[in-house]
C-alpha cells in the first residue's frame, strides 16, 4: 500500500494502471483473506511494471516479494503502521460512580470522564486516528481480567441495546463522545442467564473480537454482513462457558472495550478496526472498589511501644482486603512503615476497624514525633488520605515507684538538734533548740501533720528543756516545774492585788481562756512525752521497735506530697522490716484506717508491695488485715496487678489466701478477669494457678466478650492455648459476641499452628459468626425465592488466609515445615563389653599405680582426672565416660599398649576373642535399624545381592 500511494501521489498520470489496479483493489476490500488480497495487488502491479518509471525515481523499493511479507491475523482488522486505529483520548472515571440496579431507576448522570470536575464535565472519548469520514462504535463491557471476558452487567443510556452502546461518528467529527452512559448491575441469579445471552449476541454481530467465550468460538471472527446462526453445538459451548465464567466474574468492577467498524463498498460497517479497552471502573458502593476514607479515631496518639486498642470508623471496605499503615517520610522519602494488628474479625460491618498499633522504630524516643496513619487496599495498593498520629515516649515507670525512689534519703544528722535544711518529705528547716537540742525546734520533720505539734513548741521546750535536752535532770523534774508554773500562772490571773490593770471585763475573761487552753496543752503535752519516754525504755530492753512506733500512730495517717503514708514509703523503698513492723503495731492498736489508705495514684501499700514484687511485704499487710479487694485508678485489685506480671510467683502467693481466691473472676475498669490479663502478659505459671484454683476458663472480657483462649489465638500463643485446651478443658467452638470461635481468628491471621491445634482439639470449621457473607445493597434488588431473606455468617473456611490454612481446615494432616535437631551423642561400641569384663579392667588399672590416670590423657580424658579422683572407683568413672563420650573398644586397646598396663590388655583381648565367636544380638531398635542399614551398604558393594539371594534395595 505505501508502493501504490506512492505511485499516486507523484503527479504522474497512469490511467491504465488507475483503472486496472482499480478493479483488484476492490477485490482486496472485499476478500475475506488478506494474503490472498496481497497476492491480488502483486500479479496487478507486475502486468503493469512496463508502463511504471525505474523505481529510483520514486524512491521505493524495487521489489515487493509477498512471500517475505509479514503474516497478519485473519481477523478484517484494517490496523497497520499508517492506517487508521482506534484510540482512547479521555479514559473513564475509575472510582465514584455507581453501578445501579434495575429497581432502583435509571442513572443520575452518564459515566464522567478521568479529568471530569464539578464545574466541567467531561466523558469518555475515543478518536480513529488517520482517518476521517464515517464510522460506527461498538462498545461493550468487559471483565478487568488478563483475558478479557464479556461482563454480564449491561450498558444503558439513549443509544443503547442489549446491553451494549452503538453510535456512529459523522465525516465532520473528528472523535465520538459518550455522554449518556449508565451501567446496570445484574442480580446475582441472573448472572449466567444474560452472560449466555450477551455472549450469543455477541457472536451473531461479529462483535466478539478481542474477548474470549470459547476457543471454537473465538476462532470465528471473519467479517460479517448478516447475522451469524448458531448450531446447537455452538450453543451448547457458550451455555458452558457462560456457566464457568459466571462463577469467577467479578460484579464490582468492568472494563469499556471500544470497537469501530468502518463502511465497506456495500454501504456496510463490516471493516473492523482493532478494539481498545478502557481502564478498570470500579463499583463505588462495592467495599473493595469504593474510595478509602477514614472517618473518626478514638485517639490518635500512643507510646512508642505499641499495642494500644484503636476504633477506627471508615467507608465501606472488605475485611479480607484492608490495612491500617502507619508510616514516616521526610524529604528524602519513607523512612518507616507498619502496620496495624488486627484479623477480618475485627472489621465490622465493613465500617469499623479495631486494631492496635504497632511499634514505632525507635523505642528510646526522647520527644513526642508525629507519624501518618491511612487506609491501604491490598488488592490494587489504594490508600486513603494521611492522618496524623503521634507516638509518646515510653512511660518505664507508670506506677511513679522509681521516681519516688529517686528521692534524697534523710540524714540523721538533720535530727541531731545542730538544725537542718528540713525533712525529706513536707517542712521547712528549723534551727537548733535554744538549751542544746529540743526537738520542737529541729529540721522540718517527716510529715506534714507533725507541723501541728510542732506549733506548741514553745511550751514544750519552755516547761521540758531541763527534761528533754541534752543534760536535762529527767521527767519527773519536768513535771514539777510544770505544776509550779501553771500555779502561779493562774494565781497570777485572779489575784486583784497583782497590780495589773484590767480595762473591760470581757478581755479578762479572753484572757482567761486563753490561760486555761494553755494549761490543757502543757498537760497534754507531759502525757505525751510521758509515754514517748516509757515507749523508749521498753525499746531499750526489749529491743522491739514496735514499742516505739506504738505511740506515733496518730501520725501514721500523715501523707506527703504525693500522698503517701509511711507504709506507702517503707514498701516503695523495700524496707521489709519497717513495713512489717508498722502493719504489726497498726494491726494490733485501735485507730485509723492506715493500712488501706490510698495515696494520689489510688494506690494502697499492699498493690505496691505488689508491684514491686516483695513477697514478704505483702504477706505482712495481708496478714494484718490489708483489704485485698480494693482497687486502684484502673480498677486493679492486687490479684490483677500480679497476674499482669510474667514472673508468676505473687500470683501463687496471693491465691493461698481465700479471700484472694474470690477475686479470680473479677474484672478490672478494662473489662479483664486475672485470667484474660495472665494471657496477655504470657504468663503460663501465672495461667496454671489461676486454674487450680477454680478461675472460669469461659469467662468473656467485657469489651467484645472474647475469652482466654481467644486472646491466647490473637496473640499466636501455641503454649497458652494449649494450657488452656487440655488444662483447662476450654471450649474449643466458643464464641465472642459476633458469634467468633477462636478458629475464626486463626483462620482470618493466617496461623498455621494454631489452626491445626484449634482442628486437633474438635473445633468446627463450618461455625458461622453473625458477620454476614455478603451484603444486600438494596431489598427491592434481591429476588426473596433465591435465599428467602437468609444471609450466612461468615465461617473459618470464608475467612481463611492462606492456601495452608485452608488445607488444615478441610482435614488435611499438619506437618510442621521443620523439625527442633535432636541432640544424639555419638555411638561408640563400649557397650559390647560385659560387666564382668569392665569389672576386671577396673581392677587391673586401679592395682598397678593408678594407670587409669595415664589411660585418662591417652584417651584425651585428662581434664576429668581431678573429677575422676573423687569418685569411689576412679577406673569405673573413666571407663563410664569414656562409653559416654562414644569410645571405641579398639581405641581403649591402643590406648592399653601405650600405658604398658600388660594385665588390663590381657582382660581385653581375651574380651574381644569371645565376641568375634558369639556376635551378640541388637539390644535396641536402633542398634537393629543400623544393622539392616550395615546390610543395605553391603549389598550395594556386592552389586546388590546378599548371600541369599535376595535383591536388597539401596534407595
Amino acid at each position: 500500500m505505501q508502493k501504490i500511494t506512492k505511485i499516486f501521489n507523484s503527479g504522474k498520470t497512469f490511467c491504465y494502471v488507475i483503472k486496472h489496479m482499480y478493479t483488484k483493489l476492490q477485490l482486496y476490500f472485499t476478500s475475506h483473506d488478506f494474503s490472498q488480497g496481497i497476492c491480488l495487488l502483486s500479479d496487478a502491479m507486475a502486468e503493469e511494471e512496463a508502463y511504471l518509471p525505474h523505481p529510483q525515481y520514486y524512491d521505493i523499493e524495487p521489489i515487493w516479494d509477498p512471500l517475505n511479507f509479514t503474516p497478519m491475523s485473519l481477523t478484517n482488522s484494517l490496523r497497520t503502521a499508517d492506517g487508521p486505529y482506534l484510540e482512547i483520548i479521555e479514559q473513564p472515571k475509575q472510582r465514584g460512580f455507581r453501578f445501579r440496579y434495575g429497581c432502583e431507576g435509571p442513572s443520575h448522570g452518564g459515566l464522567p470522564g478521568a479529568s471530569s470536575e464539578k464545574n466541567r464535565k467531561s466523558y469518555p472519548q475515543v478518536k480513529i486516528c488517520n482517518y476521517q469520514g464515517l464510522a460506527r462504535v461498538v462498545v461493550q463491557l468487559v471483565t478487568n481480567s488478563k483475558d478479557a471476558h464479556l461482563h454480564a452487567h449491561s450498558l444503558v443510556g439513549k443509544q443503547c441495546d442489549k446491553g451494549i452502546c452503538i453510535t456512529d461518528q459523522q465525516p465532520k467529527d473528528s472523535s465520538i463522545s459518550f455522554p449518556n452512559l449508565g451501567i446496570l448491575h445484574v442480580t446475582k441469579k441472573n448472572v449466567s442467564k444474560t452472560l449466555e445471552d450477551r455472549m450469543t449476541e455477541a457472536y451473531r454481530m461479529g462483535y466478539n473480537c478481542g474477548i474470549v467465550i470459547h476457543p471454537e468460538i473465538d476462532a470465528i471472527q471473519g467479517e460479517v454482513r448478516i447475522p451469524r446462526e448458531l448450531t446447537d453445538h455452538q450453543r451448547s459451548m457458550i451455555c458452558s462457558a457462560a456457566t464457568k465464567q459466571a462463577k469467577e466474574m467479578d460484579l464490582s468492577v468492568v472494563r469499556l472495550m471500544f470497537t469501530a467498524f468502518l463502511p465497506d463498498s456495500d454501504g456496510g460497517f463490516s471493516r473492523r478496526l482493532d478494539p481498545v479497552i478502557s481502564d478498570p471502573i470500579f463499583d463505588s458502593k462495592a467495599p473493595n472498589a469504593s474510595n478509602l476514607k477514614i472517618v473518626r479515631m478514638d485517639r490518635t496518639a500512643g507510646c512508642v511501644t505499641g499495642g494500644e486498642e484503636v476504633y477506627l470508623l471508615c467507608d465501606k471496605v472488605q475485611k479480607d482486603d484492608i490495612q491500617v499503615r502507619f508510616y514516616e517520610d521526610d524529604e528524602t522519602g519513607l523512612t518507616w512503615e507498619a502496620f496495624g494488628d488486627f484479623s477480618p474479625t475485627d472489621v465490622h460491618r465493613q465500617f469499623a476497624i479495631v486494631f492496635k498499633t504497632p511499634k514505632y522504630r525507635d523505642l528510646n524516643l526522647q520527644k513526642p514525633t508525629s507519624v501518618f496513619v491511612q487506609l491501604k487496599r491490598k488488592s490494587d495498593n489504594e490508600t486513603s488520605e494521611p492522618k496524623p498520629f503521634t507516638y509518646h515516649p515510653q512511660i518505664i515507670d507508670k506506677e511513679e515507684v522509681q521516681r519516688k525512689r529517686q528521692k534524697t534519703l534523710p540524714n540523721f544528722q538533720d535530727y541531731s538538734g545542730q538544725g537542718g535544711a528540713g525533712g525529706m518529705y513536707r517542712g521547712p528547716g528549723g534551727g537548733g533548740s535554744a538549751t542544746g537540742g529540743g526537738p520542737g525546734s529541729g529540721g522540718g520533720g517527716y510529715f506534714q501533720a507533725y507541723s501541728t505539734y510542732n506549733n506548741y513548741g514553745t511550751g514544750y521546750s519552755a516547761g521540758f528543756s531541763p527534761g528533754m535536752s541534752g543534760g536535762g535532770a529527767g521527767i519527773k523534774h519536768a513535771t514539777q516545774g510544770r505544776a509550779e508554773d501553771s500555779g502561779d500562772d493562774c494565781d497570777m490571773g485572779d489575784d486583784p492585788s497583782s497590780g495589773a490593770v484590767v480595762a473591760d471585763r470581757a478581755q479578762s475573761e479572753e484572757d482567761a481562756s486563753a490561760g486555761e487552753t494553755k494549761c490543757m496543752l502543757e498537760a497534754r503535752l507531759v502525757d505525751v512525752a510521758e509515754r514517748q519516754a516509757e515507749a523508749l525504755f521498753h525499746y531499750a530492753v526489749t529491743g522491739d521497735v514496735r514499742y516505739l512506733l506504738a505511740p506515733q500512730r496518730h501520725l501514721m495517717t500523715a501523707q506527703d506530697e504525693n500522698g503517701d503514708t509511711g507504709l506507702h514509703l517503707g514498701v516503695i523503698h523495700s524496707q521489709t522490716d519497717a513495713v512489717r513492723s508498722l502493719a504489726q503495731v497498726l494491726s494490733a492498736l485501735p485507730g485509723e484506717e492506715v493500712l488501706n489508705m490510698r495515696n494520689d495514684l489510688y494506690q494502697t501499700p499492699l498493690h505496691l508491695a505488689v508491684i514491686t514484687q516483695q513477697k514478704e511485704a505483702a504477706e505482712a499487710l495481708v496478714l494484718a488485715g490489708a483489704d485485698v479487694t480494693l482497687s486502684d485508678r484502673h480498677g486493679n485489685t492486687a490479684l490483677h496487678l500480679a497476674t499482669q506480671q510474667k514472673e508468676g510467683g505473687m500470683v501463687g502467693f496471693l491465691l493461698r489466701h481465700r479471700e484472694v481466691v474470690e477475686l479470680v473472676d473479677l474484672p478490672n475498669t478494662a473489662g479483664f478477669c486475672s485470667l484474660h490479663l495472665a494471657v496477655l502478659a504470657n504468663s503460663l505459671c501465672s495461667l496454671r494457678d489461676l486454674l487450680v484454683s477454680g478461675g472460669n476458663v469461659e469467662g468473656q472480657e467485657r469489651s467484645c466478650g472474647r475469652t482466654a483462649l481467644h486472646l491466647a489465638t490473637e496473640l499466636d500463643n501455641v503454649s497458652l492455648a494449649g494450657c488452656l485446651l487440655l488444662e483447662g478443658n476450654a471450649d474449643v467452638d466458643c464464641c465472642t459476641y459476633n458469634g467468633s470461635s477462636p478458629l475464626h481468628i486463626a483462620a482470618g491471621r493466617g496461623s498455621v499452628k494454631l489452626t491445626a491445634l484449634l482442628m486437633a482439639a474438635g473445633a468446627n470449621p463450618h461455625k458461622e459468626n453473625f458477620e454476614p457473607l455478603f451484603f444486600r445493597e438494596d431489598d427491592c434488588c434481591v429476588d426473596e425465592e433465591e435465599d428467602e431473606g437468609y444471609i450466612p455468617g461468615m465461617t473459618p473456611l470464608n475467612m481463611a488466609a492462606t492456601p495452608e490454612v485452608l488445607e488444615i481446615l478441610n482435614g488435611k494432616e499438619y506437618k510442621p515445615e521443620t523439625t527442633i535437631p535432636v541432640f544424639i551423642p555419638p555411638q561408640g561400641d563400649m557397650r559390647s563389653l560385659g560387666s564382668d569384663t569392665k569389672r576386671a579392667l577396673c581392677q587391673a588399672l586401679e592395682c598397678q599405680g593408678g594407670s587409669w590416670e595415664s589411660l585418662a590423657n591417652t584417651l584425651g580424658l585428662g581434664i576429668l582426672n581431678s573429677a575422676f579422683r573423687l569418685s569411689p572407683s576412679p577406673a569405673s568413672t573413666l571407663l563410664d565416660s569414656y562409653e559416654v563420650s562414644g569410645g571405641m573398644v579398639m581405641d581403649l586397646l591402643e590406648g592399653l599398649r601405650m600405658v604398658d598396663n600388660s594385665t588390663a590388655l590381657t582382660v581385653l583381648q581375651g574380651a574381644l576373642c569371645e565376641t568375634e565367636q558369639a556376635p551378640l544380638a541388637p539390644r535396641s531398635t536402633t542398634e537393629l535399624l543400623g544393622r539392616v542399614q550395615d546390610l543395605k551398604l553391603d549389598g550395594q558393594e556386592d552389586s546388590g545381592v546378599c548371600d541369599s539371594g535376595v535383591e536388597l534395595s539401596t534407595a
